[in-house]
């Protein structure tokens, strides 16, 4: 079994548990249900945006604890502060050591903020929502069509939008109307090695009209610009930042790289 497979087994668990714990009835209620939601792709095309969606991350599978101890509010103000386009946040506890109170920590900042977790449940979509979650990711390694084309659609039903995350060619089936942008992860999910030219050559067969978000593995300003010059007008970014003892710091420094005064 694949780090993937063993992720998917332990999130129908974790899905189950949390239906019982809050039902759907009651994550409708929440005072962040209603909200109207920030656009990311209006943040990410707008005039001299930076295109970056800046990510907390304490840990991943394949490296361990990054910043086990980081204090999500600190970090994630910063990254706003700063110029990010939007803001990740991850929320699967076992692999990934994140929880909903990271998010929570995040949602004062006045950007779009993404979920960043292994949806495979409808429930996980009203449960963003309850959040104060703008995006959800959707990975079509994880999912049917069927599946991403009705959880895109019900998440926009519910005012979302949807980053649609592929990984190789046999996932292009999965783009569909329902979602909103189209992201390409340079990290294999099964084995977790990282290929920057994966997102160069998948871009090329994606529709020029859709917003395109390069995830995993850019760490220098050299290889972001390769990507923009690809077309690419999203770059997802973590473990760049989040592996300095200052996240918020490493942040402003590519910034002032990438526009510099």
């Amino acid at each position: 079994m694949n780090i993937l497979d063993q992720i998917i087994v332990e999130k129908r668990k974790e899905v189950a548990a949390a239906a019982q714990l809050h039902p759907v009835s009651e994550l409708e209620k929440s005072a962040l249900f209603k909200r109207t939601c920030f656009s990311l792709k209006a943040s990410l095309t707008a005039p001299g945006a930076s295109g970056i969606i800046a990510e907390f991350k304490r840990k991943s599978p394949s490296k361990g604890f990054i910043q086990e101890h980081a204090d999500a509010a600190t970090i994630t103000a910063a990254y706003t502060n700063f110029g990010a386009s939007g803001i990740s946040v991850l929320t699967d506890l076992t692999f990934f050591g994140g929880t909903k109170a990271d998010f929570d920590a995040a949602r004062p900042n006045e950007i779009p903020l993404l979920r960043k977790d292994f949806m495979i449940d409808p429930y996980q979509i009203v449960e963003a929502r309850a959040m104060g979650a703008d995006v959800i990711l959707l990975i079509a390694a994880c999912l049917t069509v069927d599946e991403v084309k009705n959880m895109a659609a019900f998440a926009q039903s519910l005012g979302m939008e949807v980053l649609l995350e592929l990984h190789d060619e046999a996932e292009l089936g999965h783009v569909c109307a329902e979602i909103d942008l189209v992201g390409i992860n340079n990290r294999n999910l099964k084995t977790f090695e990282v290929d920057i030219n994966r997102s160069l050559k998948l871009a090329q067969q994606i529709p020029a009209h859709t917003l395109k978000v390069a995830e995993s593995g850019i760490s220098d300003i050299d290889t972001l610009r390769r990507f923009k010059d690809a077309g690419f007008q999203g770059f997802l970014m973590g473990e760049n930042f989040m592996k300095e003892t200052d996240p918020g710091l490493a942040f402003k420094n590519f910034i002032s790289q990438l526009h510099p005064s």
